[in-house]
């Protein structure tokens, strides 16, 4: 569907981007059409102002990692319901991962997907392709029917699962450097976390939960890194998790291999020890590790070892959830709580800047999906005549988390009742609100169409 422009124009009075000095900002068209010194362009009659004098402008957020469940699992997420999520948390592009049921593994599966999306119009949505034919980790799925679908996908992962055999992992590397792809990796040893429940130290030895060792995840992206470089190829390795983890990167890169990393918000702010009441919000995979592994990750983010945050959103019933441990399910969600979390552990630290966050949720992430062109080009810079996706902050706000008031279908957050930082007010894409006074806008109500 061709990009239609906005009928409605927006004036963001006295906003600051990136933090910066504040300005006026106007979006008209589905572009940013001016920008002038603070409180010197006036509403012409029929311009929607908004007052931004304590808000902050960023780039529409942009997540490499999210699951939506759509098709198979309706019953926890689907891609409106996801990308509304998406939009409430400020983000104007999402990945949507490959454990659907039927698997992302073909060109006609990731159509589907993209295509709902589309008609969402939340948020853009990007499947991402299955590297395996269901997920099993034996036959390539189609890489390059998927590439050259409508979807043109360039992400591939079995997330949720490892690609766990070197062949079969060399090969899709080799494979999707004919089109610039890159593969995902779900970093997991199998064999080493076979009936794994949490991390496995201190608090497993004491709880009676069966570890996951740190090793698990850190031998997969040792391997693969080495084969990463051998090929010539782009690796790119999903939510790390530990100290071992960051200095395995950050040797990779030195030595100038193609690899690129993200950590969730989740492992950037809680520890193993949440596992000691047996509540299974917060079982995860990868678990939850150690403080000494949240400073590791805080450390890698800061220093630019790891390349981005993704929420690896992962929405699931309450049936799912509220249960014994052991049977419950592995994932949280995270859409709607990401920029908080990113605004506590870095920014209100000092490891950050506003600037920064730009690069960490939406400038690399686009980079690494290969969106920042096309028909519809996703973490831009905020500067005239480029793509009016955008959201505004109030850096200053703090809310209370009430999962049952998320705008995701699933309340498996692990910050309910939590105190964050930090309020998504406004997210445009394209030029067209999704959310406006941190409230969705209805489909219904929309003027134009920003597809």
């Amino acid at each position: 569907m061709s990009a239609a422009p906005s009928q409605v124009r927006y004036l963001l009075r006295n906003v600051a981007p990136l933090g910066a000095d504040r300005v006026d900002m106007l979006l008209a068209g589905g572009v940013i059409e001016a920008f002038a010194p603070a409180g010197t362009l006036w509403s012409d009659g029929d311009v929607v102002v908004i007052e931004a004098a304590a808000l902050i402008a960023l780039p529409g957020l942009v997540d490499l990692h999210t699951h939506l469940r759509e098709p198979g699992r309706e019953d926890a997420e689907t891609i409106y319901s996801g990308t509304r999520a998406a939009a409430v948390g400020g983000f104007t592009a999402v990945h949507a991962m490959a454990n659907t049921t039927p698997v992302q593994d073909t060109a006609g599966v990731v159509e589907q997907v993209w295509r709902i999306g589309t008609e969402a119009g939340w948020a853009d949505v990007h499947p991402v392709g299955a590297v395996s034919v269901g997920l099993e980790g034996t036959h390539l799925a189609e890489l390059g029917a998927m590439a050259d679908s409508a979807a043109q996908v360039r992400v591939f992962s079995d997330d949720g699962k490892c690609v766990w055999d070197p062949i079969l992992m060399r090969r899709a590397l080799e494979y999707v450097k004919a089109f610039d792809g890159v593969i995902a990796q779900h970093a997991q040893e199998p064999r080493l976390t076979e009936g794994a429940q949490m991390n496995e130290g201190v608090v497993s030895a004491e709880i009676g939960l069966a570890g996951w060792p740190a090793v698990a995840e850190e031998a997969i992206i040792a391997r693969d890194v080495l084969l990463a470089e051998h090929v010539g190829s782009r690796l790119h390795v999903c939510h790390l998790s530990t100290a071992g983890s960051v200095d395995l990167i950050r040797w990779a890169k030195a030595r100038g291999i193609s690899v690129t990393a993200e950590v969730t918000p989740h492992h950037l702010i809680l520890t193993d020890e949440l596992a000691r009441g047996y509540d299974p919000l917060f079982k995860v995979n990868p678990p939850l590790r150690t403080a000494a592994d949240v400073e590791a990750v805080r450390e890698g983010l800061a220093d630019g070892t790891i390349d981005i945050v993704a929420t690896d959103h992962a929405p699931h019933t309450r049936e799912d959830k509220d249960c014994e441990w052991s049977a419950a399910a592995f994932g949280m969600t995270g859409l709607e709580t990401a920029l908080s979390v990113v605004q506590q552990t870095m920014v209100d630290s000092g490891r950050m800047t506003w600037a920064d966050v730009a690069r960490v949720l939406s400038t690399a992430p686009a980079q690494i999906g290969r969106i920042t062109d096309g028909p519809r080009p996703q973490g831009r810079p905020l500067e005239v005549g480029e793509p009016a996706n955008i959201v505004l902050v109030d850096p200053a706000a703090v809310r209370v988390v009430v999962p049952a008031e998320q705008a995701t279908a699933s309340g498996n957050s692990p910050f309910g009742g939590r105190e964050l930082p930090g309020q998504v007010v406004a997210t445009f894409l394209r030029g067209r609100a999704t959310v406006l006074d941190g409230v969705p806008v209805d489909p219904a109500a929309r003027h134009g169409d920003a597809r």
